[in-house]
């Protein structure tokens, strides 16, 4: 009994011991033992990126500076010698082509007026192809006959948090820089730049890196290092543009020196908790739509203030901010199918695609008017005033725009995060004609089980807005 009992002990410390001698020849697998032979592979397709731009000055004549602000430093400005002196910047890009093409970061070459790139130990003159401030990139030429080492992209929607990756850039022209670490994140949106959808990593990333590739470990590009996080250098939180999402905008720019982005012609809102429950929706998705653009795709296939975009060309909209991005990456000219959640069912609309680089979306905000009045709606704590035909035309809202102008909101409103001369339009998607109709809406929503209730207004940007409320 003695020797059965030690021999079933035996048998699972052994198994136990492979597991774990398993396990770790497993987990041992995933971390690199040396980045050095896949540095020296992908280093000579990084570049160095040079660029030069001519600032003239004025030479002051007097022997003495005026304070800053005094009268006498405008009064003097025009005298003294012009003078023009060259400033230089510096960045990182990579070779994409053996023909020469580079990609880098709009920043590094916007206003340039000559680009140099250096390659390994020689220096090349290089022309701008196409650049898009919107995602921040740019795609360059190099002016010379020979054959360069590309890279190529990988797909960067694989890359997991977790996973290794190398950063490599050229800042300065003495050769290759090389960082490692993890994707810290993903889906990262910072407030740089239109489109963000940043990968974020701790890999070391400094100023001159901007415009250099982001490797994984099989030396494919996943993203285009852009932007880092402190003043001073890396910190360890360095982002970078997702492969998928810059390959076409470097497509087109190749081929088109510009983008054309896709265009619905909505402005859009997340979908609340209160909203979707007003909706009868299962859960809070999708993006609401909250004005239409006259004259826009969406326009012409009759989408409405109110409805819920849940699938675009057959994707899934979860989060509002997913729209813009699928959207812009779609084809000018394609017909899609777009689901949406109107009166508390679904159907859907076949709209044509237009472009946003043409369109009215792509133009400056309009101006903000303010302009106040009387009645309080006691349900909602806040003042209001009739909307009148001078605030139609000062705010350039759409003439037949009626509803009540916000004029005072007290502190424990239920929409004390809205502001003055905000717009109140829709009340339980019916139009506002008086103040009267807001009060009675109020009014039969607090007499309600669900005191829930959807208004539709504009904002201080006039842009169009529906707001879930609950009603005490």
């Amino acid at each position: 009994m003695v020797h059965k009992a030690l021999k079933k002990y035996y048998n699972i410390f052994i198994f136990l011991f492979l597991s774990f001698s398993l396990t770790s020849n497993v987990s041992s697998k995933d971390v690199p033992g040396s980045f050095a032979d896949l540095a020296e592979r992908l280093m000579p397709s990084v570049v160095n990126i040079a660029t030069t731009t001519t600032i003239k000055t004025q030479n002051n004549p007097f022997p003495f500076q005026f304070p800053p602000g005094s009268p006498f430093e405008d009064m003097f400005k025009d005298f003294g010698t012009p003078q023009e002196r060259k400033t230089s910047a510096l960045g990182s890009g990579f070779i994409i082509d053996e023909k020469g093409i580079v990609v880098t970061n709009n920043h590094v070459i916007q206003g340039a007026e000559d680009i140099y790139v250096k390659v390994g130990e020689k220096d090349y003159q290089a022309k701008v192809l196409g650049a898009d401030p919107g995602m921040d990139l740019a795609v360059l030429q190099i002016e010379g006959d020979e054959k360069f080492v590309p890279v190529k992209f990988g797909d960067s929607s694989k890359a997991r948090i977790g996973d290794w990756v190398i950063a490599i850039g050229n800042p300065f022209g003495l050769g290759g820089t090389v960082t490692s670490g993890i994707i810290s994140a993903r889906n990262r949106s910072i407030g740089l730049s239109r489109y963000e959808d940043y990968i974020q990593t701790d890999a070391s990333i400094n100023q001159g890196n901007s415009g250099g590739p982001l490797f994984n470990m099989d030396g494919d590009v996943i993203g285009i290092n852009t932007a880092i996080l402190g003043q001073s250098g890396s910190i360890g939180i360095g982002f970078s543009i997702p492969s998928n999402s810059a390959k076409k905008v470097i497509s087109q720019l190749i081929e088109f020196g510009e983008t054309k982005r896709g265009w619905l012609g909505v402005r859009i809102q997340t979908v609340t908790d209160e909203i979707a429950e007003v909706e009868k929706l299962d859960k809070p998705r999708g993006a609401l739509v909250a004005s239409v653009a006259e004259d826009s795709p969406s326009a012409k296939a009759g989408i409405n203030p109110g409805d819920i975009i849940l699938e675009f060309d057959g994707k899934l909209i979860n989060e509002m901010n997913e729209l813009p991005k699928i959207v812009a990456e779609t084809d000018v000219g394609k017909k899609v199918k777009v689901k949406i959640w109107r009166n508390k069912r679904e159907i859907t609309k076949d709209i044509v695609l237009g472009r946003l680089e043409t369109s009215s979306d792509f133009k400056s905000q309009r101006k903000v008017v303010e302009k106040p009045k009387e009645t309080l709606i006691e349900g909602l704590k806040v003042t209001v005033r009739l909307l009148e035909q001078k605030d139609i035309e000062e705010r350039e809202l759409p003439k037949d725009t009626s509803g009540v102008v916000i004029t005072k909101i007290e502190q424990d409103s239920p929409i004390n995060y809205l502001q003055v001369n905000d717009i109140i339009v829709e009340a339980q998607k019916k139009k506002i004609n008086t103040i009267g109709d807001l009060e009675n809406i109020v009014k039969m929503t607090l007499r309600s089980s669900e005191k829930t209730l959807l208004i539709a207004i504009y904002n201080n940007q006039n842009q169009r807005r529906y707001i879930g409320v609950k009603l005490d």
